[in-house]
């Protein structure tokens, strides 16, 4: 087990998965808000360079795992002009914003949205040309579950492509994030939200999450292979790419 496994929101108890889909319903609202704000914008740059990963394989069928409320699978229709995304979450309170989004954007014939277990996923077998996520396998009941689903479901030979928050390794930046993450970073969520431990848990995993040259084992043992990762923004996001 993974240390971010062992952590859950709004204290230990109970099924962590349950747990997480009751906080990101919480947060659904004021979730995109805090994103952007929180980033200064830089989430945005972060998912339109990790599309670009994928344009020279030209998937035509994504799954967009934890897909939150949908900017990584917009963002990916418009980008890469594929036949059909799916955005897979456990919460309806998100996607009931990305359906929005997709609506407004005239993308609701591209995207659809269904609820997901990430680790018992109902897709079948070899089903997408790539897949991706964006800042939710560190909320993983399991990760090496979650990641051996998305490699089940990918086409032999498709791309997976995900984003997750790092903790930087350089000085300044390290000790400026830790700063930033457990002082300004939950004040003003919990301000916005009016729910400051769920952002106290987001933190918590972040730090606690594997990275870096660690998830180049994690992701060999689920099945993939050509694995690479790319530090963004003095390693505040890191950006992985591996092939099935």
């Amino acid at each position: 087990m993974y240390q971010q496994e062992k952590i859950k929101p709004y204290g230990n108890e109970g099924d962590k998965g349950k747990l997480v889909a009751k906080m990101f319903d919480n947060i659904a609202d004021h979730y995109d808000t805090l994103n952007h704000r929180l980033s200064w914008n830089i989430d945005k740059g972060w998912r339109r360079r990790a599309i670009k990963q994928l344009e020279r394989f030209h998937p035509q069928v994504i799954l967009d795992v934890a897909t939150g409320t949908g900017d990584f699978a917009v963002q990916s229709a418009a980008m890469l002009s594929p036949e059909k995304v799916i955005g897979a979450d456990i919460s309806e309170g998100m996607m009931a914003i990305g359906r929005k989004k997709a609506k407004t954007l005239g993308l609701e014939n591209i995207i659809t949205f269904q609820k997901e277990d990430a680790l018992n996923m109902s897709f079948p077998d070899n089903s997408f040309d790539a897949v991706t996520a964006a800042f939710g396998i560190r909320n993983f009941q399991d990760l090496d579950r979650g990641l051996a689903e998305m490699c089940r479901v990918l086409k032999p030979g498709g791309h997976l492509i995900i984003l997750e928050l790092t903790t930087p390794i350089s000085f300044p930046m390290k000790q400026l994030f830790k700063i930033y993450s457990h002082t300004f970073l939950p004040l003003y969520a919990s301000f916005i939200s009016k729910d400051k431990s769920a952002y106290e848990y987001l933190t918590a995993t972040i730090e606690a999450f594997p990275q870096g040259e660690q998830m180049m084992d994690i992701f060999q043992k689920a099945g993939f292979r050509e694995n690479s990762f790319e530090r963004l923004t003095f390693g505040i996001c890191t950006l992985y790419l591996a092939q099935k």
